[in-house]
């Protein structure tokens, strides 16, 4: 059953709270009030696709612009070419996996409000994304864990996935992200619950991908109690999983949500331009 939403946008649900299909939009052509709807959408459904659209890398940015603050495509990776440093090129015969659960740069202090996914090569069969919605993960913990996880910091650490890449490959600079040049990967604080800004809900923020330990606790309690809100996060009743065609277009919310690539396409060439939004620094319960 298709759910309009405001006048100009028709919502195919993927569950009962997370995840829809957006059906009749061309979002190279779309209005500003169906890209106010697309964004209500995204915080509300968390993670959005588009079939059948015909954005190229120019259109891609465009779009991006529209609904927000572009950041460079990654504080480590440069651009897929000089004349879009917004694009991070997904390539899988240049490494470009992302077969780990995680939410996009969790480890810079101030990570990406959202992304922007367009499949360019897909292998025949294979590479689906799953994305799992982090607010009903913590929703659905029991009140005393979640009461626990309420009050826990988490360390966010980018140098395992990309240190040696911003050491050999870019010389030791990066991109500039929030205005500095970033020359080195100093792990960062998160709350391990993340206030939603726009909608107050909170959402585990923790991610195998990124997240190397929790503070004030030992390392086996560290390591148990990641392993407990990992395994609790993706639950098969927290997912949506999506099958690529050719046109596809996914945005999702990096604020609530997780995702994982599956890399089960063998030799297959899989290639995919990703495009994020710049965001705030993370809050917890704590703050008022």
């Amino acid at each position: 059953m298709s759910t309009p939403l405001a006048t100009k946008l028709t919502l195919r649900p993927l569950g009962p709270h997370f995840g829809a299909r957006v059906e009749g939009l061309d979002l190279a052509t779309a209005g500003d009030e169906e890209l106010a709807a697309v964004r209500a959408a995204l915080v509300e459904r968390k993670v959005l696709f588009f079939s059948g659209q015909t954005l190229d890398e120019d259109g891609q940015v465009a779009l991006g612009r529209r609904l927000g603050e572009l950041t460079a495509s990654h504080p480590v990776v440069g651009g897929v070419d000089e004349d879009h440093p917004e694009i991070y090129a997904l390539d899988s015969a240049d490494n470009g996996f992302a077969d780990v659960w995680h939410t996009d740069v969790t480890f810079m202090p101030r990570p990406p409000l959202g992304s922007i996914l367009r499949a360019v090569t897909l292998p025949p069969t294979g590479g689906d994304t799953s994305w799992a919605d982090s607010q009903l993960a913590y929703d659905s913990l029991s009140a005393p864990v979640r009461e626990l996880a309420d009050q826990l910091t988490a360390v966010h650490d980018g140098n395992r996935e990309f240190g040696y890449y911003l050491a050999q490959r870019r010389g030791g600079r990066g991109s500039v992200w929030d205005g500095e040049v970033v020359t080195r990967l100093d792990p960062v604080e998160h709350p391990v619950v993340r206030v939603h800004p726009e909608t107050g809900r909170k959402g585990l923020f923790v991610n195998p991908g990124f997240t190397s330990h929790i503070v004030g606790v030992s390392e086996a309690e560290s390591r148990h109690l990641l392993d407990l809100f990992y395994a609790h996060l993706t639950k098969p009743e927290h997912i949506v999983r999506h099958r690529w065609s050719p046109g596809d277009v996914a945005m999702w919310d990096n604020r609530s949500t997780a995702h994982y690539a599956n890399r089960d396409y063998g030799t297959a060439h899989r290639v995919m331009h990703r495009i994020t939004l710049r965001g705030d620094r993370p809050f917890g319960p704590a703050r008022p």
